[in-house]
């Protein structure tokens, strides 16, 4: 009887555990450094290579760090909502500009416009890997003290700007 039994309960633990799965968010994937301090990092400017764009020089303020790259379908496609928001002048927004070529991230802004601050030029992934990124676009929060606050994965849309990141970024602003 065990015998017959014992295949039936791993079966309806798994079929459980991929019934909770249906009704998961795969956007909301949870980052070990939220509520940590941002990697620190300094990377050349993508526009101007004699600059440095470090985490260091936006202590003091809240800010946004989208991760973004010339050949992403999707940076494609929350990149008008990066226009509006940067638009209103609430909130700095840089980029990290991620495993990309130089020439085609400056063209893609030169194309679809800059709502960027400063970008940082991050060739090889690295800073990206410090952040955690497994995939572009990637948005953070960051404090005045430099601690992240929020991941967003995946595209950014009007609904989340007005949801989701402008409400957090108000509160820390305070």
């Amino acid at each position: 009887m065990v015998r017959y039994l014992a295949p039936l309960v791993i079966f309806l633990i798994l079929a459980g555990f991929f019934y909770k799965g249906l009704f998961l968010n795969p956007q909301d994937v949870p980052s070990p450094l939220i509520d940590k301090p941002a990697p620190s990092f300094q990377l050349s400017n993508l526009h101007e290579v004699n600059q440095v764009v470090a985490r260091d020089e936006m202590l003091g303020k809240v800010w946004i760090l989208n991760v973004w790259a010339s050949w992403c379908v999707s940076c494609r496609q929350e990149h008008p909502v990066f226009m509006q928001l940067a638009r209103t002048g609430q909130v700095p927004i840089y980029g990290l500009n991620y495993k990309d070529k130089r020439e085609d991230a400056i063209q893609w802004l030169v194309d679809f416009g800059n709502p960027y601050v400063a970008s940082g030029f991050d060739s090889d992934g690295r800073v990206g890997v410090d952040f955690g990124v497994y995939g572009v676009p990637e948005t953070y929060i960051i404090d005045k003290q430099g601690i992240i606050r929020h991941k967003h994965t995946g595209p950014v849309t009007v609904d989340a700007v007005q949801n989701e990141i402008m409400p957090l970024v108000r509160k820390l602003q305070g």
